[in-house]
């Protein structure tokens, strides 16, 4: 997806949890209509569409439902659309006088939605200045303004963002068999072998899937080196970089060794990943922040049950660095974009209400409340943080503190993931990882052709 929901295909999620839509207090806190569009309707009644490919269709209604508790008079009606769908369906209904007054966009201004239809959407710059005063920007993340903004217009709001660079463990199934997480190379081998001994899976990745390779092969080059792989993304560095040729032999060396599972290459991270890890077939997988949702007992029983379990019992999952599989010490780098913007339609007759949605969702304590507290996504608002007491954890003595540092780490981080990725350099990236995965190229030979492949889209 990276002309929309490209970017989004890095996490389509594939078993529907449910959410915490009930239990949230909240308290008013409006947004406002910018004032070049404040005559089109009313700011605080009216009946809006949000047309989008996420969330799934439970977070949502838990945000509408916030969202009346504060604006009664405002009825939300959201269309989810699906992700290879979406471009094909938004476009002519932008071009019309019929389209929806909120519609998502992906990240990236050069690259991502927000770059293609940030033409059709509103400036949301007054009304969060109306929300959040005039340092607005010194209180929502970083990566979820830049991302959203194109030709000097903040054509979308952030709901919150997402990172990569972990790997989710099925706890339980360590325990189980007395083993602990992996921390290096070597220990990751000798845990798959344990778990091979017990007829139980390893690591499942969706190798299928070129843009969950990408987060692989970026997370084990920030091992090798950090930075390099931003930098090849900028031009910065080439693709031959001797860090990059180390980080496709390291990759090479999962499938070689047993890390990677068998047939890892005709599989998707979605559904057949995720299905494998959640069925409790895997005791680990490749997957970033937006894995949190699956640490509540409602998320986690819902996602069993999405995966084909007739009788799902929740386990405990936690995330961990990626193993130091280079040996160099360097571990725990994350990287992240802006999860999705909610943009507001230039032809909407209710702009105004539309705004006031979006603005609230994005920018108030509430709202952002809302959004932490279903761990979907890690929340805009840098001052909002998961109320724990409202959280139902499958085991919060351990879950808690690791989903902590996990949030706190992605705060701190501002490496980005896919957002600057134009579609053609996703491409090439994904076709690097699988013929060398495949054995059809040398690490050498990926990285040469990928090298020339990123000087020709220039």
């Amino acid at each position: 997806m990276l002309g929309s929901p490209r970017a989004r295909k890095r996490r389509l999620t594939g078993a529907v949890a449910l959410f915490m839509a009930t239990g949230l207090t909240l308290a008013g806190c409006a947004g406002g209509a910018s004032t070049e569009t404040a005559d089109k309707g009313s700011a605080d009644s009216g009946d809006i569409t949000w047309w989008g490919w996420t969330p799934d269709a439970a977070p949502a209604e838990a945000y509408i439902k916030a969202f009346n508790k504060v604006h009664p008079n405002i009825k939300v009606t959201f269309k989810k659309l699906t992700i290879d769908g979406y471009d094909a369906a938004i476009r002519p209904a932008l071009a019309s006088s019929v389209g929806p007054d909120v519609f998502a966009v992906a990240p990236g201004a050069a690259n991502g939605a927000v770059g293609i239809y940030g033409v059709n959407a509103v400036d949301l710059t007054p009304a969060v200045q109306k929300t959040l005063g005039t340092d607005w920007k010194s209180k929502l993340a970083p990566i979820g303004v830049s991302s959203l903004t194109t030709d000097g217009k903040l054509a979308a709001m952030s709901v919150g963002s997402v990172f990569s660079g972990t790997v989710w463990v099925n706890k339980d199934l360590f325990d189980k068999y007395g083993l602990t997480p992996p921390k290096t190379y070597d220990e990751w081998k000798k845990v798959c072998a344990a778990f091979k001994s017990h007829d139980v899976g390893c690591f499942v990745q969706g190798a299928g899937q070129p843009a969950f390779n990408e987060d692989t092969l970026q997370a084990i080059t920030d091992n090798v080196q950090p930075g390099v792989w931003e930098k090849a993304l900028k031009g910065e560095a080439k693709w031959t970089d001797p860090a990059v040729v180390k980080a496709l032999t390291i990759w090479k060396r999962l499938f070689d060794d047993g890390i990677m599972q068998e047939g890892a290459l005709g599989v998707q991270q979605y559904p057949d990943a995720n299905n494998g890890f959640m069925s409790g077939k895997y005791a680990m997988v490749m997957m970033g922040t937006w894995y949190m949702q699956y640490s509540t007992v409602e998320g986690n029983t819902a996602a069993i049950s999405g995966a084909g379990v007739a009788s799902p019992k929740p386990f405990t999952q936690i995330p961990i660095p990626f193993p130091d599989v280079a040996g160099t010490g360097h571990v725990g780098a994350l990287y992240g974009d802006a999860d999705f913007g909610l943009a507001v339609n230039k032809k909407s007759k209710s702009i105004a209400a539309a705004t006031t949605f979006v603005t609230w969702l994005g920018t108030s304590q509430d709202g952002q409340q809302a959004v932490a507290d279903i761990l979907n996504d890690i929340p805009a608002l840098t001052s909002a943080q998961p109320n724990w007491d409202a959280v139902k954890l499958v085991n919060p003595s351990v879950q808690q503190p690791a989903l902590e540092k996990l949030i706190k780490d992605s705060g701190q981080s501002s490496e980005p993931r896919l957002a600057t990725v134009s579609a053609d350099l996703q491409t090439a990236i994904g076709v690097a990882s699988t013929t060398v995965a495949a054995g059809q190229a040398t690490p050498e030979q990926a990285a040469a052709t990928l090298q020339t492949t990123a000087e020709k889209i220039k």
